[in-house]
């Protein structure tokens, strides 16, 4: 029996030594909270060619499994040796998944780097005149009302002297400094493609290894955590899974025919600038929600240098494609892949954008989707051991709970709050005192 309560010592005795080590550890952290903000970021600096390759191979992995499956079920009968068929799966997936990276980003920049330098020299050639002509427009426009024209005109003015004060005081002083950001710009431009090439090499070594890693990281959650977590955990994770594959799969398949679309109606419509404005149109509409409109701004902007009439008419266009694609377009392909209402979709993306940036915005929605099933699955499984129902729809209008009967007791609208309450434990035995 002492033998029992001493053990029973040694065990609070550790938690409580536990808890309070890892309460000054925190403690630490929150005093240090730049130095490890700091090493963080170094820390991604240089994992970041791995992540890179991670992203890619994430994204190139359906391609990869296409492949081995078609391979294996045409050569079952060639190869009967399952591992031979399987080696050869993996070098041909890898070989067509590489070849489909390259097609497409050589595709995308093959056309969208020509045809960027072909527009940004028509705008700059036709420039003085679009301004001319956009300045006699506003003049026109203005003619039938002197004093808002003469408001304009001292406006312009306003804006011509302090531009001209900025270019003396501020960018001509500072000109070795923009420079020497210039400088560090194409340095960072030079490591990031340092980093893509490395990650491409990651890329392949992942694609062929993922399988065994998924397996370690299966033996490994097994031999920590109990068979009940363990199961729980491995569930948890073919989920997150299914809900970012599906969420970011499906936004790529998406964008790509809002671009084609619109590529196809804007050249109906005889519009500047067709290719460049599709492309910026298909590449924003990854972030969902806000997408169409980042990238209508300034495609809306290189419209109307050209014709703010057809201005008018692209941001109309755009409104329409934003509603098809939000509401037709974009329900068929995602589905119910994340499983969350419109508000939490915004709520998402302006948080997770907040935190993290462009990233943020792409990534918000499938994040916030796991974090809300998890508490969800949190609240049930409280909800099933105080033996209360589940479903939300049976706390509508809900006055309080007889904790006896487990009944839930409906307020009406005339009734004030708190009136035919029923009494607990607690208060009953008072009032018997």
């Amino acid at each position: 029996m002492e033998q029992n309560h001493k053990k029973v010592y040694v065990r609070w005795g550790l938690t409580a030594f536990c808890v309070i080590a890892a309460s000054i550890a925190f403690a630490y952290l929150l005093i240090k909270i730049q130095w490890v903000k700091a090493a963080a970021l170094t820390l991604l600096s240089i994992l970041m060619p791995v992540i890179y390759g991670a992203v890619l191979a994430y994204l190139l992995t359906p391609v990869y499994n296409w492949c081995g499956r078609k391979l294996d079920s045409r050569l079952s009968r060639l190869i009967p040796s399952e591992r031979s068929r399987r080696n050869l799966g993996k070098c041909v997936g890898t070989i067509v998944s590489l070849l489909v990276l390259i097609v497409v980003v050589v595709g995308l920049f093959s056309m969208l780097i020509p045809e960027l330098l072909r527009s940004v020299r028509n705008v700059m050639d036709a420039l003085p005149e679009n301004m001319n002509n956009f300045s006699a427009w506003i003049e026109e426009m203005l003619k039938a009302n002197p004093e808002a024209a003469m408001y304009l005109q001292n406006y312009m003015n306003q804006g011509m002297a302090w531009l001209r004060e900025w270019i003396t005081n501020v960018l001509a002083p500072n000109i070795n400094t923009i420079i020497s950001s210039l400088s560090s710009g194409m340095f960072s431009f030079l490591n990031w493609v340092k980093n893509i090439l490395i990650g491409l090499i990651v890329m392949v070594y992942l694609l062929n290894m993922k399988d065994s890693l998924v397996t370690i990281a299966k033996k490994v959650v097994y031999s920590i955590a109990p068979l009940l977590w363990a199961n729980r955990i491995i569930q948890e994770a073919r989920y997150i899974h299914q809900v970012f594959g599906g969420f970011i799969i499906g936004k790529l398949v998406d964008s790509l025919i809002i671009g084609i679309l619109c590529f196809i109606c804007m050249s109906l419509m005889k519009m500047p600038y067709v290719l460049l404005i599709s492309v910026i149109v298909g590449v924003t509409n990854v972030i969902p929600f806000f997408g169409p409109f980042i990238g209508a701004v300034p495609s809306a902007i290189l419209v109307l240098l050209v014709n703010p009439i057809q201005c008018v008419y692209f941001l109309i266009f755009i409104l329409l494609l934003q509603q098809f694609d939000g509401n037709i377009l974009g329900p068929k392909i995602l589905g119910e892949s994340t499983g969350i209402s419109s508000f939490w979709v915004l709520f998402s993306i302006l948080l997770f954008g907040g935190l993290f940036g462009f990233v943020g915005m792409i990534i918000g929605v499938p994040t916030f989707a796991v974090i809300y099933r998890l508490l969800s699955d949190g609240v049930k499984a409280s909800l099933r051991r105080k033996q209360l129902p589940e479903d939300t729809a049976a706390y509508e209008g809900v006055s309080c709970i007889d904790e006896e009967s487990r009944k839930i007791v409906q307020s009406r609208p005339d009734e004030p709050a708190g009136k035919d309450m029923p009494q607990t434990k607690q208060g009953k035995g008072k009032k018997n005192e």
